[in-house]
């Protein structure tokens, strides 16, 4: 049995102050697994939003500077060196580039501080976890598993020669072993399109690699093939690394 596994990671580093969850809880999408220490980020965002503002204020200033110039121009041709309003002009040009910055980082600043509360990203099954209060994280570093509840599959192996007519989406009958008294019917999701080379490998000189021992008897290879469960009853619990067994019906 197998499943989908995200690795849960924080964006931002920090201090966990609270976490939500416990080892092998159930999630929905969306719930709050832990919290990160959001003073430094707060403050950070704070300082982002003045210098937001002051970046406003002297656009404004450069603005209006050059509206002044233009207007005594436009009264008093030559009054004002071309030097002067192309400066100007620049001085406008800067401020509005030094806003853009400045939304730029206030916008960063608050993603910071939004990451600083880490949600499930998809239902599923907490495991291995080790957070607690007082633990630090890094940005980008895994730090616990969620198994996507949605995601489960059986993988099976059958040999070549009975995998004959057997096309994906035929029908296949799985029986865990942890619940042998349950029939599960599911469909062929996929099948393998290729498996490794038990000889023939690279040695020396890039020759190959031939095993001395060599059986001229070929034994039938075995192909692996993913098996998707189409209803799973509520007494049933799907679990990664689960022993079951898969009886494929052909349906042509």
């Amino acid at each position: 049995m197998s499943a989908y596994i995200v690795s849960i990671t924080p964006r931002v580093t920090g201090q966990v102050i609270e976490v939500h969850v416990e080892d092998n809880s159930k999630v929905k999408k969306g719930d709050l697994l832990f919290e990160i220490d959001p003073s430094i980020y707060k403050a950070t965002y704070k300082k982002a939003l003045a210098t937001q503002k002051q970046a406003f204020a002297l656009l404004a200033k450069a603005k209006n500077e050059e509206q002044r110039a233009l207007n005594l121009e436009k009264r008093t041709p030559g009054a004002v060196p071309a030097l002067t309003l192309n400066n100007l002009n620049n001085a406008v040009e800067t401020s509005t580039a030094n806003v853009e910055l400045a939304k730029a980082n206030v916008e960063e600043a608050h993603l910071n501080l939004e990451y600083t509360k880490v949600y499930a990203p998809t239902n599923g099954y907490i495991t291995n976890l080790n957070l607690r209060v007082g633990s630090q994280v890094v940005a980008n570093s895994p730090v616990v598993a969620l198994i996507d509840e949605d995601s489960f599959w059986i993988e099976g192996y059958f040999k070549e020669t009975d995998l004959v007519g057997v096309d994906a989406q035929d029908t296949a009958y799985v029986t865990l072993m942890m619940h042998n008294n349950v029939q599960l019917e599911g469909h062929i999701k996929s099948i393998g399109f290729g498996i490794a080379k038990q000889d023939g490998s690279t040695g020396n000189d890039l020759l190959p690699n031939v095993n001395p021992n060599f059986q001229w008897i070929r034994l039938a290879q075995r192909i692996p093939i993913k098996v998707k469960l189409d209803n799973i009853p509520k007494d049933v619990q799907l679990r990664v690394g689960m022993t079951a067994s898969i009886k494929i019906i052909k349906n042509s």
